[in-house]
């Protein structure tokens, strides 16, 4: 085939295959039909490791603000990166954003099919997509090839570090801008290796406004950057491809973290070459930590919490997780759930003025876990037990499989001050917590020294324990109610020189030896090994006769 137009010739030995046109695939995806006011956001996660925590703050927020909207929130995969790819991480990715009720309208599914007309949703799957924008790039001189190594780029940023400019391929450093199109069609055809670069038509010394979602009114430096578009693999660069990519799933706002705000104006720029409205921009700020006293971004290298993966090994609940990642995104909303402590935190509007516009959210695990054990505390005991069974199924098969050995026996002890209110039981912050709280229920998990409990009594006379225990167990009948087994225990504590009733012994504390507390601790003590227990009557009613009489009689 003969070319009048050199620039043709050079196109079609980059690209020798035969392309859709960009108007087949404008066809191809049609426009959403949205009613005013109606918000299409999206998560777009890499499989390259366990999802970050803000990662999941991103996705929730953008959740949000699409169903207020009646909108659509969908997931697309971005993973152009082939050298960072963990393998297994998208497949975890999926499941984690399904199981903090972050499902998707369209996009990849937990059952792996993929749902929407927009897709294919996952990068990778799209380069014929890609590539009919990039050649008309070219075509249009807004982009050329470059052939520079990974060796030449790095001397280039050596020296823009040693002469204290702006680093980056832009002005007289984008060296194969000029290159003429004879010799880079000679490369090609010799199989050197090259990139597709945009040629940027910005001035940085020139400024741009942006209005941000979330930062408000900026004002920021022109692109004169001449990134790359299209890597040596033939896969496009996130730059690029998030741009085709919002325009034909019709994307109206974008949430990310502010780490990409520099980018803007850059992706505004190619918005404007190819001719397309850009969606609105809003930039989150980054989760951060307590270190040393300062604050810092928390890190996946260096904390643990960092990844969405440790709140499952913990065992947080997924709604307290949410509803603390709402809490950092609206602080109004802990007023909320005071105010609502049954509903679903879905009701709760989230607001886009109330984002953080400077400094970021401050990551607190103790606040975390203040949440969580309120999140709990409104369970039912069936829904405690089948939480914390999931948990132990993964993480301790063996208590796992004494909770289904002891099925009843567990859910009653869940059930014991399983109430609202203020002293409603608020032990178990974290289903890796649930073993340590309830352990001493279980005969094969109590191992105690009987010196170690005359310690915990402290002060207490040994002969008054004896004297007290034995008196208790001629009277105790595990059908008694509550208040008459209040009633004969009081009864016990005045026999034995202990005031029944708290006020009498502030009255006259000369009278007595102590309390009715001092009383409750010893049965406490024998009876589970702690100072700190859910109520004495509802625990020793669960427990049972037989062994309650056992370790009464260690």
């Amino acid at each position: 085939m003969e070319y009048t137009d050199a620039n043709q010739r050079l196109i079609d030995a980059i690209f020798p295959k035969i392309l859709l046109s960009p108007k087949e695939i404008e066809k191809k995806y049609p426009q959403r039909i949205l009613k005013e006011g109606m918000m299409v956001t999206r998560i777009s996660p890499s499989p390259t490791g366990p999802m970050h925590i803000g990662g999941m703050y991103t996705a929730l927020i953008s959740k949000r603000l699409a169903s207020q909207s009646d909108g659509i929130f969908y997931v697309r995969i971005e993973d152009t990166d082939k050298k960072r790819e963990v393998q297994g991480s998208l497949k975890l990715i999926i499941e984690s954003l399904a199981r903090y009720g972050l499902t998707t309208d369209e996009g990849l599914q937990v059952s792996g099919a993929e749902i929407g007309i927009y897709g294919p949703y996952t990068q990778s799957e799209r380069v014929h997509i890609y590539k009919p924008f990039i050649r008309m790039l070219l075509a249009q001189g807004n982009a050329y090839p470059c052939f520079c190594t990974q060796e030449q780029l790095e001397e280039m940023r050596a020296q823009q570090d040693l002469s204290h400019i702006r680093s980056g391929y832009y002005g007289s450093w984008a060296t194969c801008r000029t290159r003429s199109i004879d010799e880079a069609f000679k490369r090609i055809t010799d199989d050197i290796p090259f990139v597709i670069r945009f040629k940027s038509q910005g001035n940085f010394e020139n400024k741009i406004i942006v209005q941000d979602l979330i930062k408000g009114r900026r004002e920021l430096s022109q692109n004169d950057q001449d990134i790359v578009i299209m890597k040596s693999d033939g896969l496009p660069t996130y730059h690029f491809a998030h741009l085709i990519d919002d325009h034909f799933m019709g994307t109206t706002h974008v949430f990310r973290g502010d780490e990409w705000f520099p980018s803007v104006p850059l992706h505004l720029q190619l918005f404007e070459t190819i001719g397309w409205q850009p969606p609105a921009y809003g930039h989150l700020m980054p989760i951060q930590k307590i270190d040393d006293g300062s604050k810092r971004k928390l890190s996946k290298r260096h904390d643990p919490e960092a990844t969405i993966s440790y709140y499952s090994e913990m065992g947080y609940p997924e709604q307290a997780v949410i509803d603390y990642l709402l809490n950092l995104a609206n602080s109004n909303f802990e007023d909320w759930r005071k105010a609502n402590t049954r509903s679903d935190n879905s009701e709760f509007l989230l607001s886009i003025e109330r984002l953080a516009k400077s400094g970021g959210p401050l990551l607190d695990l103790t606040k975390l876990e203040h949440v969580s054990k309120e999140t709990i505390a409104h369970m039912s005991a069936n829904e405690v037990y089948d939480a914390s069974l999931a948990w132990a199924r993964v993480y301790d098969e063996k208590f796992a499989s004494r909770m289904m050995t002891n099925e009843e026996y567990t859910k009653k002890i869940f059930g014991i001050e399983r109430h609202e209110g203020p002293k409603a039981r608020k032990d178990i912050g974290m289903w890796s917590q649930v073993k340590q709280e309830i352990a001493y229920f279980f005969d094969e998990e109590f191992h105690v020294d009987i010196k170690d409990l005359w310690n915990l009594l402290g002060i207490v006379d040994k002969n008054d324990v004896k004297g007290i225990i034995s008196d208790f167990l001629k009277s105790y009948d595990p059908l008694d109610p509550k208040e008459q087994w209040l009633e004969k225990l009081r009864f016990l504590c005045e026999r034995h020189g202990y005031a029944g009733i708290i006020k009498d012994f502030k009255q006259n504390p000369e009278q007595y030896k102590g309390t009715i507390i001092d009383v409750t601790k010893i049965f406490r003590v024998f009876l589970t090994g702690r100072l700190d227990t859910p109520d004495l009557f509802e625990l020793m009613h669960v427990m049972g006769y037989d062994r309650i009489t056992k370790r009464l009689f260690t």
